[in-house]
């Protein structure tokens, strides 16, 4: 018996209700799901491991299609796919980094568009190793933190670098553009080596005073890699993750930003990191953060003419 979509609490909670499958195996989708329930990198409070069981939960208030007030139906004819979670080794990093990549690179080879959900943000790094293919790539960062310090506690891989190393290690990463920075604690070096590869370092203070102005520095007909970084937004809407910051993106603006970078470019590739659900008991993260998710893929779809393959 199938449980019906308008039943959140029954049934196995893959993401969106979307049907099991290998990576690897023999399917296609649209959209495709991969779990990294990884948090060892993180220089506060854990947590985030538990947050792919947890978005995948939330996603279930959103089966699509969905109608919108406005009577325009999204996602219809949307094939969606749930990859399951990396099998990761407890206390093997670098092992678990490849076992990231080679994963990420299986469901990207399936799918249109894979989602990542995120596990700490060092998981980025190991996923955008999949894209060493992709050219001309860009990157969207939502983030309080820049996340592009060399070292960190003695390790080149905690949540402090992935954009360095990925700078580093994939030629055709040619931008980042990193949204909603804020905060007392920025390492100089690492921001002095952002802006001398020409990354555009946007602070919130910016979002706040001219959002339209902000969208207009949004990258332009790219490859575009969205990474949203939960503690982008402001702790009052988003409470749960580690290292929260005051003043941040309201999910307007951060959904403004989003649907703007999905309209002007084709979107490779979307993760969601630092979500951590055991630091928030009402279970609002979670369902803002897979609201997102689905949010963005709408407006994916509603710029399908730059989105190569994604419906029949």
């Amino acid at each position: 018996m199938t449980i019906p979509p308008h039943l959140p609490y029954g049934g196995i909670p893959t993401f969106a209700r979307a049907p099991i499958v290998e990576p690897g195996g023999e399917w296609r989708a649209n959209v495709a799901v991969l779990g990294i329930p990884f948090d060892l990198a993180l220089g506060f409070r854990p947590g985030a491991r538990f947050a792919p069981r947890a978005l995948r939960e939330a996603s279930l208030r959103w089966v699509p299609p969905l109608t919108g007030l406005d009577g325009v139906t999204r996602l219809s004819g949307v094939t969606f796919a749930d990859a399951g979670d990396v099998v990761l080794p407890s206390l093997e990093p670098e092992l678990a980094r490849q076992r990231i990549s080679a994963a990420a690179e299986q469901v990207r080879d399936q799918c249109s568009l894979p989602v990542f959900l995120g596990g700490d943000h060092s998981v980025t790094y190991p996923i955008l190793r999949a894209f060493a293919g992709v050219p001309d790539l860009h990157i969207l960062q939502l983030d309080a933190h820049l996340d592009f310090t060399d070292v960190r506690n003695d390790t080149s891989y905690s949540n402090s670098s992935p954009f360095r190393r990925a700078s580093e290690a994939l030629p055709n990463l040619v931008h980042i553009t990193t949204i909603g920075l804020r905060g007392l604690r920025f390492d100089p070096e690492a921001v002095a080596a952002a802006r001398a590869r020409g990354h555009a370092l946007i602070p919130m203070t910016d979002v706040g005073a001219d959002l339209p102005g902000v969208l207009a520095q949004l990258p332009r007909g790219k490859n575009l890699y969205l990474s949203v970084d939960v503690d982008g937004f402001d702790p009052g809407v988003l409470p749960g993750t580690s290292s929260p910051e005051p003043d941040g993106l309201t999910y307007a603006q951060g959904m403004a930003i989003l649907a703007a970078a999905a309209r002007h470019n084709t979107i490779v590739g979307l993760d969601v990191v630092e979500l951590a659900p055991n630091l928030d008991p009402s279970g609002r993260s979670e369902l803002l953060a897979a609201r997102l998710i689905m949010e963005t893929l709408c407006a994916v779809d509603e710029s399908d003419s730059a989105q190569p393959g994604w419906k029949p």
